[in-house]
């Protein structure tokens, strides 16, 4: 009876230091990705008395749980997060850091650190990563007398080919999206980005009202009328789905579209986003979504392993090059320089890198994000002249930093 007690004892324990060696993590989306499953069980493998417990919360939902139950004295080890946030978690000392190596900074292309960084330290592992890029229909060009193969390359090109196109065919010559909707803020820092423009410096003073940025909110003025009638109805999926029925001639968009476009019947062409006047090269806003450790799981250090490892480069380019997700790879690497060769029109959301800048972090994001899409909707419906709007938006948002 004793040696039955004493291994039921035994048992508990065993238990209880298993829990102990879990590293729970909000996983975003509808399912576990299988490449993620995999490398998983591989990492359990080689880490014995270690077990990944993901938890698989909607993207609608997930950060604010992350968030809520850090804030609660209850965190997960790890969460799939927005890089945007990450300021936000740190100052509020939620996250712990997760410095990175020299080495391991320059495996990814330019700025992609930028992006999960803050006062010279990294919070985050990056995980995923989206670009744009100019998509056309080249069939809409024809039928406005425009050469199919000679995409705009200036926004006065981008501007004179989408007049044209309205007032030759009837169909709006580029896709605007000023929903109330996040991707509205990211679309229009498409154009700031294409022309050297920034929202804060290195020491985050806040630098939206500028003349680079100035010349972006003019020329988003300026397209208007050759766009989709009520663009503040449409986010950037929607926009996206109207040209892929051949209904607009020009959108901004990343790899989910080449993706999408080989079920169509469209002739369609893709290229590096449109420069304004003061471009030094092709740009596009970084956006990168991380894995951040949180403060108080007591499993710290493990999670920050195995955060690196799911993320290095082997796992990392096989879940993104897999299926539809419409990421652009994080690194450079014979197989990516393999893609391009095979499916050229990586190429142009790849090069856009080179001249791009991160989400600005912000304190409060949401605060900043709000700011931003009001301005771009005053200007758009004609509430506000650009310089107006920008004073308005810089003022406002020297609050969030």
């Amino acid at each position: 009876m004793a040696l039955a007690l004493l291994g039921s004892t035994a048992l508990t324990v065993v238990k209880a230091e298993a829990a102990d060696q879990e590293i729970s993590w909000i996983y975003c989306g509808d399912k576990l990705d299988d490449i993620h499953a995999k490398y998983i069980k591989q990492w359990e493998e080689k880490n014995t008395g270690w077990k990944i417990t993901p938890e698989v919360v909607g993207w609608a939902q997930c950060q604010d749980k992350a968030t809520t139950l850090a804030a609660a004295g209850t965190p997960v080890a790890m969460a799939y997060v927005g890089s945007r946030t990450l300021k936000e978690f740190a100052q509020n000392d939620l996250i712990v850091e997760v410095p990175m190596t020299d080495e391991e900074k320059k495996a990814y292309y330019p700025h992609i650190v930028d992006t999960v960084t803050f006062d010279g330290t990294q919070w985050g592992v990056p995980i995923a990563f989206s670009t744009k890029a100019l998509y056309w229909n080249k069939d809409l060009f024809k039928q406005a007398g425009l050469d199919p193969e000679k995409p705009p390359k200036t926004w006065d090109e981008e501007i004179e080919y989408a007049k044209i196109i309205k007032e030759k065919t009837g169909i709006p010559g580029f896709g605007l999206s000023a929903k109330t909707f996040d991707n509205t803020m990211h679309q229009f820092m498409h154009w700031v980005y294409t022309n050297n423009g920034t929202v804060t410096d290195a020491e985050g003073k806040i630098t939206l009202d500028s003349p680079e940025v100035l010349k972006a909110l003019e020329a988003y003025k300026s397209i208007v009328p050759y766009s989709e009638e009520g663009p503040t109805a449409y986010e950037q999926n929607e926009v996206r789905a109207i040209f892929l029925d051949g209904k607009v001639a020009m959108i901004q968009a990343g790899s989910g579209a080449a993706y999408r476009l080989k079920d169509t019947k469209i002739d369609w062409g893709i290229t590096t986003l449109p420069l304004g006047p003061q471009a030094k090269g092709p740009g596009t806003l970084l956006i990168t979504d991380s894995l951040a450790i949180f403060k108080g799981s007591g499993v710290e250090d493990k999670a920050i392993e195995f955060a690196k490892f799911i993320t290095s480069p082997g796992p990392q380019e096989e879940y993104e090059l897999n299926g539809e997700s419409g990421l652009t790879p994080l690194r450079p690497s014979p197989n990516i320089d393999k893609l391009v060769t095979e499916k050229p029109y990586w190429k142009p959301l790849i090069d856009g890198i080179s001249y791009g800048g991160p989400e600005p972090l912000f304190t409060d994001y949401k605060g900043f994000q709000n700011s931003m899409i009001a301005m771009v909707q005053s200007v758009v419906t004609g509430q506000a002249q650009p310089a107006d709007a920008l004073k308005k938006a810089a003022g406002e948002i020297e609050a969030f930093k």
